[in-house]
């Protein structure tokens, strides 16, 4: 007997079901993708970019860093997007060293602070002409030359002032015009080393109300916050209202998402949609910076 061949509608009909496609199976894909992803995020660790000058001189406007989520533990504040109820419950609670640079959510608001640990539980802190004193012992700050920054593109700005969101125009009378043309700020500069010998540079070029606070006691379950840039940072010194912005005192550390690691690229401001503008605007020298502070023994 000869083989029967299929006739050209058949082929047509097979052809039509081999091209269906399965709407479910590929929505079903995406949801398990987007499930990884933030999973991967609330659990291990997520991007995040830094928009302020608050960490200046250690983090600049357009850096981009990884933040891990696990050093500290687990709470309402690690999932993406801060979904979940504010509680104080915590999975595998642990606390911060001095001298890390956390991510903190202040209260009443769901914005993340980026900022650096200066004082622990049961710790007594009080800031006496913008020194910190630790338990009694004023915390070393050493003179060093000035950081260098540009006041090109991103970091250059004007408008009024905003203590969250300085501008680098704040360090004006610092300004200095290199050879080359391009111009730079040159604020007063500081090496600060807390008592485990964690130590990095602070800038502080003002006498303002902030530099002087009284001793308070950390409760337990809180750590003590302070930006780098400190004369421009709404931190732990200050209210946690709409005027200030800042995080109302020893923070809670079920607010502590997680630790800054390192920065993976930085952009000065220059980029735009068109992917021509992309390579020029890389700060290339920051690319992989560390942001454990460097850890030295204790003088």
């Amino acid at each position: 007997m000869s083989e029967e061949k299929p006739n050209s509608a058949e082929k047509s009909n097979s052809a039509e079901k081999s091209e269906k496609v399965d709407w479910f199976a590929e929505i079903r894909g995406l949801f398990f993708m987007l499930l990884a992803v933030l999973s991967f995020h609330t659990i291990i660790a997520k991007p995040f970019y830094i928009p302020s000058g608050s960490m200046m001189p250690g983090l600049l406007v357009g850096d981009r860093l990884v933040v891990s989520k696990y050093p500290y533990g687990w709470s309402w504040v690690s999932a993406s997007f801060h979904v979940l109820p504010r509680d104080d419950w915590r999975i595998a609670p642990r606390t911060p060293e001095y001298g890390d640079i956390v991510i903190a959510v202040p209260p009443g608001r769901d914005e993340d602070y980026i900022k650096r640990v200066v004082a622990l539980p049961g710790d007594r802190i009080a800031v006496v002409d913008g020194v910190i004193v630790l338990n009694g012992t004023p915390v070393p700050q050493v003179t060093q030359p000035p950081v260098q920054l540009s006041t090109d593109h991103q970091n250059a700005c004007s408008g009024p002032y905003n203590s969250a969101y300085p501008c680098l125009d704040v360090f004006a009378q610092y300004a200095k015009l290199l050879e080359d043309g391009s111009g730079i700020v040159e604020p007063p500069t500081f090496r600060e080393t807390l008592p485990n010998g964690a130590t990095y540079l602070i800038i502080d070029h003002q006498s303002r109300g902030h530099d002087n606070m009284g001793e308070i006691t950390i409760p337990d379950g809180h750590v003590f916050l302070m930006g780098d840039n400190r004369d421009h940072s709404a931190d732990s010194r200050f209210p946690a209202n709409d005027l200030t912005n800042g995080l109302g005192g020893p923070v809670p550390l079920e607010n502590v998402g997680g630790r800054a690691e390192f920065i993976t690229f930085s952009l000065d401001g220059q980029a735009s949609y068109n992917p021509l503008t992309w390579y020029s605007a890389l700060r290339g020298e920051r690319a992989w910076t560390s942001l454990r502070p460097e850890i030295r023994e204790p003088q």
